[in-house]
């Protein structure tokens, strides 16, 4: 049985479909990534789907329930971890948790939580206190705190350093492997490429595609781009022949293809002849964010 199943929701605010005939499914235990630039209608669907907005038509099933009619016994199932909160600053961390939790009939012990969100040093600490990192795991707990079959997170780790945001996805990782289905709204790609079991793309309110983020890679038939730097007292003219002519900056070789295996073979083969490794030798296929953009049709960023 689906957590989530979405059958063709319609909203528009006044003149603008924000979200257009979307359908979707998501299953018990799954972690389903929904993407899109801004304006996409990514935030009207989920909180449609959290109940606290209304659809002009389509069906919606959450849990079984329908979010627009399940009141407070359907919020006490879910969790909600949104962009940004606001805290109240003189409480401590564990006198928060603690006062969250006690609003659910099911709970986690708070303590435990804490400890499961990387804040074990700093339960006595007062929000105030606490950096950006660090209230970002506070909000993580806070939507945890009723121990919620379904978990709605948006935008999970933004503003985390490179170790946080690891963090961050272990947790989130630890939490499917505890059952827990999650919905994630991100703009980080490699997020989603790591947590994600599937993603759906949305553009001006359209769902353009749903499939893992292997399916979507290899469904952009975008090309591999295999690098590395020419070994000294070789020239370009030695080089075998390749499925495409290849691009040449300073000392450094570039080969755009749609046939990395042949390619990548002829070159190991070539340097095996010659006696000289390649310098950092690297075959990258496309990625998420690689076939995400050429979706949705956003330019990458070259700055």
């Amino acid at each position: 049985m689906a957590t989530i199943a979405v059958s063709e929701l319609t909203r528009a605010y006044g003149s603008v479909l924000a979200v257009d005939r979307v359908s979707f499914t998501v299953g018990e235990g799954e972690i389903f990534a929904l993407l899109g630039p801004n304006g996409a209608g990514k935030t009207t669907i989920v909180e449609i789907l959290e109940g606290y907005r209304s659809r002009d038509s389509g069906e919606v099933q959450v849990l079984g329930c329908d979010p627009a009619s399940g009141g407070s016994a359907y919020r006490a199932r879910i969790g909600v971890v949104l962009q940004s909160a606001g805290f109240e600053e003189e409480f401590t961390v564990r006198e928060l948790v603690r006062l969250q939790c006690g609003l659910f009939p099911r709970r986690h012990d708070p303590d435990e939580l804490i400890d499961l969100v990387g804040l074990a040093d700093k339960r006595a600490t007062r929000v105030k206190g606490l950096s950006g990192g660090q209230r970002r795991r506070l909000d993580l707990a806070l939507g945890l705190a009723g121990a919620p079959e379904l978990l709605f997170l948006d935008e999970p780790t933004t503003g985390f350093d490179p170790a946080a945001r690891h963090h961050a996805w272990d947790l989130v990782a630890r939490l499917r492997e505890l059952g827990t289905t999650i919905l994630l709204t991100t703009h980080y790609l490699e997020e989603a490429q790591r947590l994600a079991d599937r993603v759906g793309v949305l553009k001006a309110g359209r769902l353009l595609t749903v499939g893992t983020p292997d399916e979507l890679r290899a469904g952009s038939r975008l090309p591999t781009v295999i690098s590395f730097g020419l070994p000294a007292g070789c020239s370009a003219d030695g080089l075998p022949a390749l499925s495409v002519p290849p691009q040449f900056r300073e000392d450094r070789v570039r080969v755009v293809t749609h046939d990395p295996l042949p390619d990548a073979r002829r070159l190991t083969e070539w340097a095996a002849a010659i006696g000289t490794a390649p310098a950092d030798f690297t075959v990258a296929p496309p990625t998420l964010e690689d076939a995400y953009l050429a979706l949705t049709e956003e330019p990458a960023d070259v700055g």
